[in-house]
């Protein structure tokens, strides 16, 4: 009976964690409808969204494959396709995090970094470092984002001219690259992170 009684026991702790474990790693709770969000947080959101795919893909990709781009070859024969002007895997990278930086610029807070040299970066170590940084300063600037401020009209940023849709867009631009940086992994055999099961 006192087995019994144990293997039970251990059965609904078990089961208990698992659960707990798999709300935890899904995504967060949804406020009631109605309910005022911080606009910071909403934006934020989608930002987190994009730097898990992409920063997951920029670290799994092998480093010796990091100068890897299309090419003709790759393609069925008799495809017309212009590839000469296509990013490199890193050029994907480091494009992405000079594009935070840019987009995030009008909150006025002073990038760490030289701007410039983020784009002559040619190793993983240093493009995935880049990436990183960049999306401290992109949170950092999302979160000078208030109720007052959210929608108030600023300089514009490739059209936008919000603090919630420049970040927004950022997020929206982030996805276009990580669509790229799939193809690129797939190409070379790696399911992306963000797909594996």
């Amino acid at each position: 009976m006192r087995i019994r009684a144990l293997i039970l026991a251990v059965a609904v702790i078990v089961s208990g964690g698992m659960q707990m474990r798999a709300q935890m790693s899904g995504p967060p709770p949804s406020p009631p409808v109605g309910t005022k969000e911080d606009p910071a947080k909403a934006v934020d959101g989608l930002l987190s969204m994009m730097e898990f795919q992409v920063v997951g893909a920029a670290k799994a990709m092998p480093a010796d494959k990091y100068s890897f781009a299309p090419a003709q070859a790759i393609f069925a024969a008799g495809q017309t396709t212009q590839f000469d002007t296509v990013r490199t895997f890193v050029a994907q990278v480091t494009h992405l995090a000079q594009a935070n930086y840019f987009f995030f610029g009008w909150s006025g807070i002073k990038p760490d970094r030289d701007l410039k040299a983020i784009g002559s970066i040619t190793t993983k170590d240093e493009a995935v470092a880049a990436l990183e940084a960049s999306f401290v300063y992109a949170h950092k600037a999302i979160a000078t984002i208030k109720t007052e401020n959210a929608f108030v009209a600023i300089k514009p940023v490739d059209g936008f001219s919000t603090r919630a849709t420049i970040a927004a867009f950022a997020a929206a631009h982030g996805n276009d690259h990580y669509g790229q940086m799939v193809e690129y992994l797939r190409m070379n055999g790696i399911v992306p992170p963000a797909s594996a099961k």
